[in-house]
């Protein structure tokens, strides 16, 4: 095994909490009965795959999402509901994470959109009072930016090549075992995070 000198961190679930749940049971408090076969941790329908990787815009999203489900919701409220899973940013995970990448290269690799993207950074500034939860990375990467998203192999290796990351020397951590399976693929080190472990508990 190569020494580690990058680590690229997922977002929710090792770094800010996470209750898919909760935006499930607001969709079914909002009608739509059906919302795990949807999207839930393991798996992303086709409609929310575009939304994690740029393809659709917001409206777009709102709009397919209703003709799917065949529910006629504001658009306010279909935000609420999808933005319901996002907890917070503990703040010992925050303080280690400053310290953390005095020794290391730290990137950040997440699945995610503009509307999470938009609320977990409001999220960071009402806990924190700082600006940008992406300052303490060389570089944030989002699936909506990026255009891939996780589990996919390519998406990894897009991101290495990018960055110029030897995948050897590259440590991924995310608590979804498909997204570890997809680092392997793309021949990078990883770590599984499994509840209740936490980021502070690795040894890193």
């Amino acid at each position: 095994m190569q020494k580690v000198k990058n680590i690229i961190f997922d977002l929710g679930g090792v770094l800010l909490t996470l209750d898919y749940s909760k935006t499930e049971q607001s969709f079914i408090n909002l009608g739509v009965a059906n919302f795990n076969e949807l999207y839930n941790q393991q798996k992303a329908s086709p409609l929310f795959e575009q939304l994690e990787t740029g393809k659709i815009d917001n409206e777009a999203f709102y709009q397919q999402f209703k003709n799917i489900a065949n529910v006629t919701l504001a658009d306010s409220d279909m935000e609420v509901a999808w933005c319901a899973m996002l907890g917070h940013f503990p703040d010992e995970v925050l303080i280690w994470l400053d310290e953390i990448r005095q020794k290391y290269n730290i990137y950040l690799f997440s699945n995610t959109n503009r509307i999470h993207h938009q609320s977990f950074q409001k999220i960071y500034q009402q806990q924190t009072g700082k600006k940008n939860f992406d300052d303490f990375f060389i570089k944030a990467w989002y699936s909506h930016d990026l255009g891939l998203r996780k589990p996919y192999a390519q998406a990894f290796t897009k991101l290495l090549e990018i960055e110029n990351l030897q995948p050897g020397e590259t440590l991924f951590i995310d608590d979804s075992l498909v997204n570890i399976e997809g680092a392997k693929e793309a021949g990078l080190q990883t770590i599984w995070l499994q509840s209740p472990l936490t980021v502070l508990e690795l040894g890193l």
